[in-house]
């Protein structure tokens, strides 16, 4: 018990790396309670369970691999690293790029207009939270309407000025978002709580593998060979009823 108890104090007495404190920072942002709505986002999952396509857990990880791997690898994770990278450098023109891109690729409307709600709410909560220069200069563009907002370039920004690495950051996001998806097939499906905890154990290694891919990809493969995913969502504007947004 004493050795326990020596063990305790020694790290109690630890001071936190800044390491430590940029992963809480994100751990943070990612809370269900972190008030930006992304807890309201289907992604076209809603119309697939609507459709019958997903009653089991199995079809529920398959929906969520395929989301993973053939959308937010290609797509926002690139993104991310990007505006990370951008940002490190203050490089205004790429960053003003990456925003363009993102708006262009999202071809569902409730998708484009989800990524810039988000993003709006994202930089309006955690803007009190620091006093990061570069960040306010971007809160300011959103304010004076010269950009939309996209939330995935927003977060690549923030994670920069955390210094969380960029790998942290494009996993936390990638896990974030297909943990998102599993909490809404529970209430939608319905699937038991036990059910959603095996679903997210079970993604968690696709997880760790897509953020290694991440980070081999480059702006150059920004693609969506998620067409199914993609049109459900522009399906699912017209669903006789929602629970979510897609």
């Amino acid at each position: 018990m004493k050795r326990l108890k020596d063990d305790l104090n020694s790290h109690s007495n630890t001071a936190a790396t800044p390491t430590d404190l940029a992963l809480l920072q994100l751990f943070q942002i990612h809370d269900s309670a972190f008030p930006i709505g992304s807890y309201t986002q289907s992604y076209g999952m809603e119309t697939y369970i609507q459709a019958d396509l997903i009653r089991t857990k199995e079809d529920l990880i398959e929906f969520c691999t395929s989301f993973l791997f053939n959308n937010l690898v290609r797509s926002d994770a690139i993104l991310i690293q990007e505006a990370y990278a951008a940002a490190l450098n203050q490089d205004m023109d790429k960053l003003l790029e990456l925003e363009q891109l993102c708006g262009a690729m999202k071809l569902a409307k409730e998708s484009r207009e989800a990524s810039v709600n988000l993003g709006r709410q994202f930089i309006r909560t955690v803007s009190p939270l620091g006093t990061d220069e570069f960040l306010a200069e971007w809160n300011e563009l959103i304010e004076a309407k010269s950009i939309k907002g996209h939330y995935a370039v927003l977060y690549g920004i923030y994670s920069a000025t955390t210094g969380v690495s960029v790998h942290h950051a494009v996993m936390m996001y990638l896990y974030a978002s297909v943990s998102g998806l599993v909490q809404n097939a529970v209430r939608a499906v319905p699937f038991g709580q036990n059910t959603g905890v095996q679903a997210i154990n079970e993604l968690i290694q696709p997880v760790t593998e897509a953020a290694e891919l991440v980070s081999t990809l480059t702006i150059e493969d920004i693609s969506n060979n998620a067409l199914g995913i993609e049109l459900a969502s522009m399906r699912h504007e017209y669903l006789f009823s929602r629970l979510f947004i897609s």
